[in-house]
C-alpha cells in the first residue's frame, strides 16, 4: 500500500510555511520485525560459504527493497556480530560503565559483576530488523514469514525466527 504526499504551502503571519500532508486515511500500525539467533546460530552463519551469503545478501536488499515499493518501509538495519556488543551502566557518579558481559550481581563496594558475554548462553540476541507501518498485525505476520523464509545454505529457506511486536508510539488506551 504506498502512500501520497503533498507538500502545502501555507501563509501564516507573512512567513511562509510548508506542511507534509499524507493520502492515507486508515489508521496503520508500526511493527518491528526482529531477526534473533543464539550464539551457534551466529557461529553457523559466519561459516556460511561466500556464494550462499552473496544469496541471502541480495535477498534482504531486495525484500527491503520490496517494503520500500510497497509504501510500508520505516527502516531496516543489520547489527555487527554479538562479540562487538558492549552492555552500558551509568556508574555511581554518572558516567559510563562499559562491560563485555551482563551484570549479575555486585559486589560489597558495588562493582558489577559480569559475565562473559554479552548474552547468557541460552539466551537470543538481536541480528538485525525492519519497522514497518502496516494495517495490521495479519499483515506484519505475512512480511515476517517471508523475511523468515531467505535463503539459507544451498538456498533452501533458512525458516530464521522472525519476532513481530507493535511499536508503541505512547501508553497503552487503557493506560491513558
Amino acid at each position: 500500500m504506498s502512500r501520497i504526499f503533498y507538500l502545502i504551502r501555507l501563509h501564516h503571519e507573512n512567513a511562509p510555511t510548508w506542511v507534509l500532508i499524507s493520502t492515507r486515511s486508515k489508521k496503520y500500525m508500526k511493527y518491528i520485525l526482529m531477526m534473533t539467533g543464539t550464539k551457534a546460530d551466529f557461529d553457523w552463519y559466519a561459516k556460511w560459504s561466500k556464494e550462499d551469503l552473496q544469496k541471502q545478501f541480495v535477498f534482504m536488499r531486495d525484500f527491503s527493497k520490496e517494503l520500500k515499493d510497497s509504501g510500508v518501509y520505516v527502516a531496516t538495519e543489520g547489527l555487527a556480530f554479538p562479540h562487538e556488543a558492549r552492555v552500558v551502566r551509568a556508574g555511581s557518579d554518572g558516567e559510563p560503565v562499559v562491560t563485555k558481559g551482563v551484570t549479575i550481581g555486585r559486589t560489597a563496594d558495588g562493582a558489577p559483576v559480569v559475565t562473559d558475554g554479552v548474552f547468557p548462553e541460552s539466551k537470543e540476541f538481536l541480528a538485525g530488523y525492519w519497522i514497518i507501518d502496516v494495517e495490521s498485525a495479519e499483515q506484519a505476520y505475512r512480511i515476517a514469514a517471508r523475511a523468515s523464509a531467505a535463503p539459507g545454505p544451498g538456498g533452501t529457506p533458512g525458516n530464521m525466527p522472525i519476532e513481530v511486536r507493535q511499536v508503541m508510539s505512547g501508553p497503552p488506551e487503557e493506560l491513558q
